[in-house]
């Protein structure tokens, strides 16, 4: 039976399942709210959740599937506001569906590393569990606290990754996994730069292995994402501003301009995976994006994808036609009206550094 929904909820979980359905969809041009195989609903997570127990089933047969279960209905009630002392997801570009992206990616990384690993660095039921469940929460950080002062979660950017792992701490032991509360604080952070990942204080190697292998999903998913540079442009430039990233107050008169608009971002973002994304995924992360290729014939959609993302990117920064990114694809918060919303707070953020707030590009 449907549940009933707040209305700002209600688009979260319209549509099909990883099923047979689904999977016919592959013959048709990739739409916004689909994986980058064009074959689940990466905004559903009904849909996230029967593709992750499919590729448990390949990382861990016959294993018991009932902690992620639950873990994936507890995440439902985080993201949409019912999860007591949390007011729900309200970041455009950090949102639910980034979120179930990233743990469908860490959930094939994980069957892809399970089927070609020695039989000595296989992972494990629970760290298999554990690396899946950090996976969904791994932007936990981002959902304010009943009662915080902050006005939206991208003001918490500077430190989400050390909430995440907080939230992590606490939720662990209710699923029956408190014996990975330490390691799985860790391992949340190779997906941030709060922490330098040789500080990271993991001695078992094979927990190491999860850290990458996360921090992997988590790039690949988000980048190969089909409206990434829309993304970037019209979202994730906002969250830089309320972070103070976009724009760093260094003293009375004195600013740091990192990124001067949406646009400013995308001129950028060939340097950043040039200079930075490809260096953490090939060295970093010691190519565990390579552990996709089992599950795809020896390819890897995501990198594909990526690869196609940029192209296109540098072939209109050429032109100088960004204007040709024309894509609005939902959003899926507990905002009734997400974009209106927090562009008036990025805008009076603006003002307030007394910065021109028709820099921003949030339509």
């Amino acid at each position: 039976m449907q549940e009933s929904l707040p209305v700002a909820a209600q688009n979260i979980n319209r549509g099909e399942t990883a099923g047979a359905d689904a999977r016919s969809t592959a013959l048709f041009p990739r739409r916004s709210e689909y994986d980058v195989t064009n074959t689940v609903r990466v905004s559903s997570v009904d849909a996230v959740r029967e593709a992750v127990d499919e590729l448990f089933e390949l990382a861990c047969p016959g294993a018991s599937f009932d902690s992620l279960w639950m873990a994936f209905h507890d995440f439902r009630r985080l993201f949409r506001g019912q999860f007591d002392g949390y007011v729900g997801c309200d970041t455009l570009y950090h949102d639910q569906q980034h979120s179930l992206d990233v743990t469908l990616a860490m959930a094939r990384l994980l069957a892809g590393y399970q089927q070609s690993c020695a039989v000595a660095d296989r992972l494990g039921v629970e760290r298999t569990v554990m690396g899946l469940v950090c996976a969904l929460f791994h932007d936990s950080g981002y959902i304010r606290r009943t009662g915080e002062r902050h006005h939206n979660g991208a003001e918490l950017t500077s430190c989400h990754i050390a909430r995440g792992a907080e939230f992590l701490g606490s939720y662990l032991p209710r699923i029956g996994l408190g014996a990975s509360v330490a390691v799985a604080r860790q391992v949340v952070h190779f997906t941030g730069y709060e922490i330098p990942f040789n500080d990271l204080e993991l001695d078992d190697p094979r927990d190491s292995a999860v850290g990458h292998l996360l921090g992997t999903a988590d790039m690949l998913a988000q980048m190969a994402d089909r409206c990434y540079l829309e993304k970037c442009r019209d979202r994730l430039y906002g969250e830089f501003v309320l972070a103070g990233v976009a724009v760093e107050l260094k003293g009375p008169r004195e600013r740091l301009v990192r990124y001067a608009s949406g646009d400013d971002l995308l001129r950028q973002t060939p340097g950043f995976w040039e200079d930075s994304a490809r260096a953490r995924l090939e060295q970093s992360f010691n190519r565990a994006y390579r552990y996709m290729e089992p599950l795809f014939n020896g390819q890897n959609p995501y990198m594909v994808a990526i690869e196609q993302n940029l192209a296109y990117l540098r072939q209109l920064l050429e032109a100088n036609r960004l204007d040709a990114l024309r894509r609005r694809p939902p959003v899926f918060t507990v905002l009734p009206n997400p974009i209106k919303s927090v562009g008036a707070l990025v805008s009076r953020h603006l003002a307030n550094l007394d910065a021109p707030a028709s820099s921003l590009t949030l339509n």
